[in-house]
């Protein structure tokens, strides 16, 4: 039996613990709240995210006690907001994760710092890129809930080490397949989620599909000409790691970064948006960290422009879009 310990106790942490439990791997799940735990050790669900998924106790061992969690594991996987990885990793002694995978499920950059997951891995927890996995969708916790058919792309250096973890992961409703991108699925991740904010903020503004279809169109380019420059390899952006992940963020009624885009678009400040949705839009934080990056390197990324312009320097959203919607293509 795998022993995986997840860290994190939202909703994508829940839907990787009911994957690999229902898998029959032992899942060691570390929740901050004390409550929370005893809700699960009770009643079997988690109180406030995918709280209709009902967990087998023999499998999954929920815990308030992240050390021991992360000491018995071979696998881990880090499921909570960038903005808290820090003192999240910050709880743990020195060489915790050592000998071990570890695993992102992380969506966004290291605030501040603007360096991806893997990297503030690497530097400040001494894990080498070869023992890290980034899982990428397209796929929405909410529809692994429901058992919906999902998709998940493993990305590694390492494609031995993500075909085995893909094997935790498969089952009818789940595929899985590994990809040696780790730092392009990564950034590509990360920048999506700046993509779904503006798709949102054009829905809140009353813009229609067709100008949806062309804010996406160019935002592959956007993507494409960052990647290329940033972390230059062949790579097809059509795959589903990359235009699928988009795709689904950009336009499901599951993206919180759609959804939060859509309450900017439609008159909320940044702090009471993220106050009605009480969780957290990744996309918010790295609208900074890729605009801070950009300034060395002065692509053209009219979007990211745009979305960091309404939310970091109160612009107009409308304003910003009547500028906007005269550089797209």
């Amino acid at each position: 039996m795998e022993k995986i310990a997840v860290i994190g106790g939202g909703s994508w942490a829940t839907a990787l613990v009911k994957i690999l439990s229902e898998n029959k791997s032992q899942v060691h799940w570390w929740m901050r709240n004390r409550d929370d735990v005893q809700h699960l050790i009770q009643y079997k669900h988690n109180p406030r995210y995918l709280s209709g998924v009902g967990f087998d106790l023999n499998y999954v061992k929920p815990t308030n006690d992240i050390e021991a969690a992360v000491a018995v594991a071979d696998w881990v996987i880090l499921a909570v907001p960038a903005a808290f990885v820090q003192q999240v990793i910050s709880l743990l002694p020195d060489n915790s994760f050592k000998g071990k995978v570890l695993v992102s499920a992380i969506k966004g950059m290291i605030p501040g710092e603007n360096i991806l997951i893997s990297d503030y891995l690497e530097r400040h927890c001494i894990v080498p890129n070869t023992h890290q996995l980034i899982i990428a969708g397209p796929c929405h916790a909410e529809e692994v809930a429901l058992e919906k058919q999902s998709y998940l792309t493993i990305g590694s250096h390492d494609l031995e080490t993500a075909e085995r973890f893909c094997e935790l992961l498969r089952n009818r409703y789940v595929k899985a397949n590994p990809l040696d991108d780790l730092d392009g699925i990564e950034y590509s991740a990360v920048i999506k989620n700046i993509i779904a904010l503006a798709c949102g903020i054009a829905h809140g503004l009353n813009y229609g599909d067709n100008f949806q279809s062309v804010l996406v169109s160019n935002a592959m380019l956007e993507i494409e000409r960052f990647l290329h420059r940033i972390m230059p390899m062949h790579r097809s952006l059509s795959g589903s790691a990359y235009l699928g992940d988009l795709l689904v963020t950009a336009y499901s009624q599951f993206s919180r970064n759609r959804t939060f885009g859509n309450m900017i678009g439609r008159g909320y400040s940044a702090k009471s948006a993220q106050m009605e949705m009480n969780m957290v839009a990744e996309g918010y934080y790295a609208v900074q960290s890729i605009y801070e990056l950009n300034k060395t390197f002065q692509l053209d990324m009219p979007i990211t422009t745009a979305v960091y312009n309404i939310l970091y320097e109160r612009i107009s959203p409308a304003v910003e879009f009547e500028i906007l919607k005269n550089k797209l293509k």
